[in-house]
């Protein structure tokens, strides 16, 4: 347990690397199956990918050259930095499995990147798959699998058209987490129709399965997507926390998830060209700095609330 209250992401990684390690995203030109018509199109209703690429994360560019650009700009401020490739945008388990290896192998390949985190679906996850990051686990490279899970509840997943259940996530963590690979999960806090009781509801679902990290950030409304659309109609509710009613969301999730499981995150910052809501003005480490404030004044503590 780091000293603000919780397993954060940096103390998950002090536990593995004994200097300093920074994610670089990579976009390498996946796609997903609920967009391109195997199980459905258009995507999950809130999603919109240039929310959160990085200028060099372009999949026009090979994951080297999107590398050697990640890498010129932290290696100003830390030339000793070693890096961990981040296969980001959309579904980064989702092709054949040779081309797959091919794009892990090449970011292995690169100088000072010393690991993987990939981004995926639950649904998207071969035996195959599995046991090849489990080789490269055995080798002694550090692999990440970050799950898209949402929420436990099966019927906002449906209203969300994300393409897969609860059970699924839960069964590819499992599946995941049996062969010594880490696993992740990201969850989004006010999904329509959801409130903090869910948020609540997920953290303990969760402490119940073999998760290495855990992401947590706010529903973003964003322009030009299906829930954008979707609200403003009146066809969808969604709460409207203010910052404070957010911290408290995020508290009683600390409280709720097991200790066992580092936090990443607890907030995202979408472009502001692109964000309708909600507004808060806040950075995300300004965010972080009023969140641990609460959790030293209200004395909380990972897990302190599964008891119960």
């Amino acid at each position: 347990m780091s000293t603000v209250g919780y397993r954060d992401f940096g103390a998950f990684l002090r536990e593995h690397f004994t200097g300093k390690v920074q994610k670089i995203s990579i976009n390498a030109g996946f796609t997903c199956p609920n967009r391109d018509g195997k199980l459905g199109t258009g995507g999950c209703t809130y999603c919109n990918n240039q929310t959160f690429n990085p200028e060099y994360c372009n999949p026009g560019k090979s994951v080297t050259e999107q590398l050697a650009e990640g890498r010129r700009f932290f290696a100003r401020k830390y030339p000793e930095m070693k890096y961990l490739a981040y296969f980001q945008a959309y579904t980064n388990t989702y092709g054949e499995m040779s081309g797959l290896r091919r794009l892990y192998e090449e970011a292995l390949a690169t100088p000072d990147v010393v690991g993987l985190i990939i981004g995926t679906r639950p649904d998207c996850v071969s035996g195959e798959l599995l046991d090849y990051l489990a080789w490269l686990r055995g080798r002694g490279i550090f692999v990440l699998v970050e799950y898209g899970v949402e929420t436990s509840r099966n019927d906002t997943l449906q209203l969300v058209n994300r393409g897969h259940t609860w059970e699924q996530s839960a069964d590819a963590i499992v599946r995941t987490a049996v062969r010594g690979i880490m696993t992740g999960a990201h969850i989004i806090a006010g999904l329509p129709g959801e409130g903090a009781a869910d948020v609540v509801q997920t953290a303990r679902q969760l402490s119940q399965l073999p998760l290495s990290t855990v992401k947590l950030h706010q529903l973003q409304i964003i322009r030009g997507t299906r829930l954008a659309r979707q609200v403003a109609a009146g066809e969808v509710a969604v709460v409207q926390w203010s910052v404070g009613e957010y911290i408290s969301v995020c508290l009683d999730f600390i409280r709720n998830l097991s200790p066992s499981i580092a936090i990443e995150r607890f907030t995202s910052q979408s472009p502001d060209g692109l964000l309708i809501s909600p507004r808060w003005g806040l950075k995300n480490y300004q965010f972080t700095n009023l969140l641990q404030q609460a959790i030293a004044r209200e004395r909380v503590v990972q897990g302190e609330a599964l008891a119960t």
